[in-house]
């Protein structure tokens, strides 16, 4: 009687950090301590500036990401979206990207947002009494 003994595929995981303006998309993959494992941007994909931010060349993006973490043998990723600063949404590529990691095959462990939120800033031209001509 011959039992098949199954080998419990070891789960690797590394992080996604996704900065997405309305510009460009930069897809930064590094391990849990922080080294970078690979880094694409929406100009290695295509040469034309106003495409950089599309859905479109996103998929490339998470593809061409999808070919260098698989040879590491990861599998679960942790996700940080980040957009611009003060801007109330991320771009259009942040969404893509996500869903393309997904359907390549990679178990998406958590998604967070950690797009930076101005407090303050510096102190605004003009006097007590504002600007006068």
């Amino acid at each position: 009687m011959e039992q098949e003994i199954k080998k419990k595929q070891r789960s690797i995981e590394a992080v996604v950090n996704i900065y997405t303006s309305f510009n460009n998309t930069i897809v930064h993959v590094t391990d849990m301590a922080g080294k970078t494992i690979t880094k694409i941007t929406g100009g290695l994909i295509t040469k034309h500036s106003r495409l950089k931010a599309n859905p479109t060349i996103a998929m490339f993006i998470a593809k061409k990401v999808a070919e260098n973490i698989k040879d590491s043998g990861i599998n679960s990723l942790y996700v940080r979206i980040r957009a611009q600063t003060g801007s109330p949404a991320p771009g259009p590529g942040a969404h893509a990207v996500i869903k393309s990691m997904s359907r390549e095959g990679f178990k998406i462990v958590n998604i967070l947002d950690t797009t930076r939120i101005p407090r303050g800033g510096p102190k605004k031209k003009g006097g007590r009494r504002g600007r006068r001509p």
